[in-house]
């Protein structure tokens, strides 16, 4: 039984690692673009959670202007993920970047009612499935072989990168302007953004034809056991991945780590990740970071077992950080799905991933905090991560059986 690790780059540039990638100029313009875009995202998020705050004075609404973030992908993903085939995907990406910022627009505007922000930050959030969705499948035009994987973690990596340092910058622009005026912001970057993808990147026909603009599109994918597996590695993992960080707050207060101990930990995950995909992108072959998918996948929650013996606040920041360097996996993980997904869905198979991820986190979220209601949170991290560790090895051997010149 083997694997199908063809991650082979085309062109002398497969050596040359993430320089290969910033090397393409479509890719710079594509890269600062997704950097504008995120931070526009961060900003908008603390800027409105703020401003909700300061007019209602109702947590429950402000933890809304949050949560709203999540809820929309599922929706978003099913229903309009054929959009990123239909259309030439350019103007897809302008167009869903022109649409975020005529919605933090009217956040701006004085006197904007409570139910019309939370629906305009929901609306922001169905839109990003899209963009993501589309914005991946264009890199696999604009990069070739493997530096499409390099560019994908480049990409991840800023947006772990955002949740280091993004929520500082945010809180400090706060220190220095009101929440409108941080909004503001937001549509500068959203219009930047638009104006880099605009400018930076070629014109592309529509990738889809019959199959992208029918509806069961979704359903030729989930049907192929190939692509139904790959998709399952890229949520399952994640699902239990997150119940450390959703319970974060609570298992430091139980140590007596305190709000700094409390950083600690929440950046320890963040740092591994960025860390592990930089030194597997750039000092790994592609055929070893393929060999490397399986082993990283299978052993990525075992750290979690630490928690059953409720560690102190350098031990739990190791087992974090632990984790978060056996994210490397992905790397081969995306290679193995552009590969198995055709063309002419390629966009809407993308755009369907990111929405089941997000989807997938959130509710992992929820269940760590309902479980964290009748169990200590040291004991829920312990139990996802055994149990978390059995799925991942049931998906792996899904995926095995589903490679080409598999049993």
């Amino acid at each position: 039984m083997t694997l199908n690790t063809d991650t082979t780059a085309a062109g002398p540039a497969a050596g040359r690692g993430y320089r290969a990638v910033f090397a393409v100029r479509e890719f710079r313009a594509v890269f600062a673009a997704h950097v504008l875009s995120l931070q526009g995202t961060v900003v908008a998020e603390i800027a409105l959670s703020v401003l909700v705050f300061r007019l209602t004075g109702s947590p429950l609404l402000t933890a809304l202007t949050f949560a709203l973030g999540f809820v929309p992908y599922a929706l978003s993903g099913t229903l309009l993920a054929g959009i990123s085939d239909r259309f030439p995907p350019r103007r897809v990406l302008v167009v869903c970047d022109l649409l975020c910022a005529a919605c933090a627009a009217g956040m701006v505007l004085p006197g904007t009612p409570i139910a019309v922000l939370l629906g305009l930050r929901c609306v922001m959030a169905m839109i990003a499935p899209v963009f993501t969705g589309t914005r991946a499948a264009s890199l696999a035009d604009i990069l070739p072989g493997d530096t499409f994987v390099l560019g994908r973690s480049l990409i991840r990596m800023v947006a772990q990168g955002a949740q280091i340092v993004g929520f500082g910058v945010g809180g400090f622009l706060l220190v220095l302007l009101p929440p409108r005026a941080a909004l503001a912001i937001t549509v500068a970057a959203f219009l930047g953004s638009a104006l880099l993808l605009r400018l930076g990147t070629a014109r592309r026909p529509a990738r889809g034809g019959g199959a992208a603009r029918s509806a069961g599109g979704s359903g030729r994918l989930l049907r192929d056991p190939r692509v139904r597996s790959l998709l399952l590695l890229c949520w399952i993992q994640p699902f239990f991945v997150v119940f450390p960080e959703a319970l974060a707050a609570p298992y430091t207060d139980s140590i007596g780590a305190g709000t700094p101990g409390l950083g600690l930990f929440m950046a320890a995950m963040p740092v591994g990740t960025v860390l592990g995909e930089l030194l597997a992108g750039a000092f790994l072959p592609p055929a070893a970071r393929a060999r490397l998918t399986v082993p990283l996948a299978a052993c990525s929650l075992l750290p979690y077992a630490l928690f059953a013996l409720r560690p102190s606040l350098p031990l739990a920041v190791a087992a974090m950080f632990t984790t978060g360097l056996t994210a490397a996996y992905t790397l081969g993980l995306d290679q193995w799905f552009v590969a198995a997904v055709p063309e002419g869905l390629r966009g809407r198979a993308m755009t369907l991933q990111s929405a089941g991820l997000m989807t997938i986190q959130g509710l992992g979220m929820a269940v760590a905090g309902a479980a964290a209601e009748f169990v200590r949170p040291h004991a829920v991290t312990a139990v996802a991560g055994g149990v978390g560790t059995v799925c991942v090895l049931l998906v792996l051997a899904r995926v095995r059986g589903t490679a080409v010149g598999g049993a």
